[in-house]
């Protein structure tokens, strides 16, 4: 005798790069068991991979998840996870005032959106009189590999990352797309930069889109009210398993 078919509803959300809605299920509980297995692990590596895995299942492969903005990831998967889990999650932090005092907070996930510095650009002119720029596109998971999973990137990485993510160079109108030119000479061109310039394209990351959520926390000892803000996938990844949370 065949066993009971259970039936898994659908959502629609949009992403936040663009105007595309987006088709999703809720984690199935194999997802779950495999979400958890790779917190358990620790790995933060292979914690993306799992991600960008479960999620393609879960919008039933219809998008190329790999070439989202990570940013787009993020919210995704966010979503994927309040409709599985709970849209309240669970966390315990330490308060900052006196980095000791744990207490538990509670995000309702529903209320985090991807936000946008008023300044962001992804056009970089880096010289007015030679109407030099840079254009630059969002970094995604065949980008970041590894780097966004670091605490604190080294210089290499920095100078890695803001060399996969540039799209195309342009002087007085004639345009070089990075796709036709070598790793090397963009490296070259990045390093031959002066300081100011090169902050100017630093700019683009420091002001480019992020999934953040801040909320209130008051230390119970101290009774001093802390601020506190989660930011990115690690940050939310803690609350994905509703065992251990």
């Amino acid at each position: 005798m065949a066993l009971p078919v259970v039936e898994t509803p659908t959502y629609e959300l949009t992403l936040p790069s663009q105007d595309v809605k987006v088709k999703y299920r809720p984690f199935l509980v194999k997802e779950e068991k495999v979400l958890m297995m790779s917190q358990e692990a620790g790995e933060k590596s292979d914690i993306t991979k799992t991600v960008v895995d479960v999620l393609g299942a879960c919008t039933f492969n219809t998008i190329d998840l790999k070439q989202l903005p990570i940013f787009d990831l993020e919210y995704l998967f966010l979503n994927v996870r309040a409709k599985s889990i709970s849209e309240i999650a669970k966390f315990r932090v330490i308060c900052p005032d006196d980095m000791e005092t744990k207490v538990d907070v509670e995000v309702d996930l529903t209320k985090v959106e991807v936000q946008v510095d008023d300044n962001h650009t992804n056009d970089i002119m880096i010289d007015e009189d030679r109407k030099l720029g840079v254009v630059f596109k969002y970094p995604n998971v065949e980008t970041l590999g590894e780097i966004n999973l670091k605490t604190k990137m080294k210089t290499e990485d920095v100078f890695n990352l803001i060399v996969a993510s540039i799209d195309h160079i342009y002087e007085d109108g004639k345009i070089y797309p990075a796709k036709d030119t070598t790793k090397d000479e963009i490296m070259k061109f990045v390093e031959s930069l002066q300081s100011d310039q090169f902050k100017k394209m630093q700019s683009f990351f420091d002001t480019a889109p992020v999934l953040k959520h801040e909320v209130e926390v008051e230390n119970p000892k101290t009774k001093v009210k802390n601020k506190m803000t989660f930011k990115g996938l690690n940050d939310f990844f803690s609350s994905a398993s509703p065992i251990t949370h």
